[in-house]
Parts: structure tokens; sequence; C-alpha cells
């Protein structure tokens, strides 16, 4: 089954910022800031009230953001996201029932996984890049080097416990496309309207180099 490929909207950034969205007014800014600070990749977790709202707003306002709706759990999730404005989506983690309805999706899925098993019957429905989730508690970088000899043709989005002390190590790995982080947009600067220093952190982090080809 040929899918979506999600390697053209990969090749923008090696990090995806993990963006939870309390308040809706703090959308807009957050997008530009990260935009302008080289992530244009902007995945938008499901985890709040205003998420699909937020979406639509960035969608409509902000140029340049390539947005991605995330913890995307049931197949109502996939709907509203693809009608707010998303662009690609990911999941946390993927049953068989639910990976069938996104490999139906008209846009890139990265679908989650944790284990070999998980990976292997994502890659049989034709999924090119699967998310590692939750990154660090699941194996980390020991686990993606350890199944990289045995499924060298599967390509990971490690997210969960990535942050500056341990991102390089994951960009190093060579079926390591992308990492997906919330370190880029801190908390406590989102509640705080510092924009500036989101700008700054995803201008850091868009300097990282990868060792994976991409396609």
């Amino acid at each position: 089954m040929s899918l979506p490929s999600p390697f053209p909207l990969l090749k923008h950034a090696p990090v995806i910022p993990v963006v939870v969205i309390e308040r809706l007014e703090d959308a807009v800014p957050l997008a530009r800031a990260l935009v302008e600070g080289g992530l244009p990749l902007i995945e938008v977790t499901l985890r709040t009230p205003v998420a699909l709202e937020a979406i639509r707003a960035i969608a409509s306002e902000v140029e340049g953001a390539i947005l991605g709706a995330g913890t995307v759990t049931e197949s109502a999730h996939v709907e509203a996201s693809l009608e707010a404005g998303a662009a690609y989506l990911v999941s946390p983690g993927t049953t068989p029932a639910f990976a069938q309805a996104l490999a139906k999706a008209p846009v890139p899925v990265l679908p989650g996984c944790a284990t070999v098993s998980e990976a292997m019957a994502l890659m049989a429905l034709g999924f090119e890049v699967l998310k590692f989730f939750p990154a660090e508690a699941a194996g980390g970088v020991p686990f993606l080097k350890s199944i990289a000899g045995p499924l060298p043709q599967i390509r990971f989005c490690p997210t969960g416990g990535i942050g500056p002390a341990n991102v390089e190590s994951y960009l190093a790995l060579p079926n390591v496309v992308a990492v997906g982080g919330s370190w880029v947009v801190p908390a406590d600067a989102i509640r705080a309207g510092d924009f500036g220093k989101v700008r700054d952190l995803a201008k850091a982090a868009s300097t990282l180099k990868r060792a994976a080809k991409l396609g």
C-alpha cells in the first residue's frame, strides 16, 4: 500500500516541537516564533479543549507553518484534525484497528510504536516513518541502535524524554529522521508570553545535524 510520504515534510527541520496550547491566544504568536526560529513543523497535541481551534488559527494566520495534530488516538480525531487544517497526523500508539484507519488518511501519518512487533506491523501497512514513544522510557538510543540491523528499512521520529542533553545522540542514528520535543516550547515561557525565548530555542534546535538520509 502506498501511503502519503512524510519525508517531504521532515526535510524542513530536524526537530518537531510538541506543543500543548492551554490558551487560544497563545497559538498564533507561539507558532510565529517557531517558524521564525526555523522550526516550521509544529505538532499541536489534542490534549486541551482549545487544540483544534489552535490548529485552525495557526493554519489560517501563520505563513510557513506546517501544522500537525498530535495525540491522535481515535478515528474522530483524524476527521476533526483534517477539518481544522492539519497537514499531518501523529499518534502516541497504534492499535491494529486504528492503524487501518490511519492508513486511509489523505495526509502523512507518524503512527506511534514502542516495540519491534508494533513497528513491523506498521511497516507492513506501508508506513515509512514511525513515532517511537515514549522514547527514553522504551529503550532510547540503545533500542533504536539494536533494531537498525534487523529492520534497516524503518525510520523513526523518537519523542518522549528528549532534550538538549540527548538530542544529538538520537539524531546521530541513521534510522532517526527527526525528533519530537517540548524543550523548545517551555510551558513557563508560553505562560509568560516570552515568545522571544521560544524563537531562540527553536533557532538553536534548527541547526542540529542529523545522520539519516531522508527519502
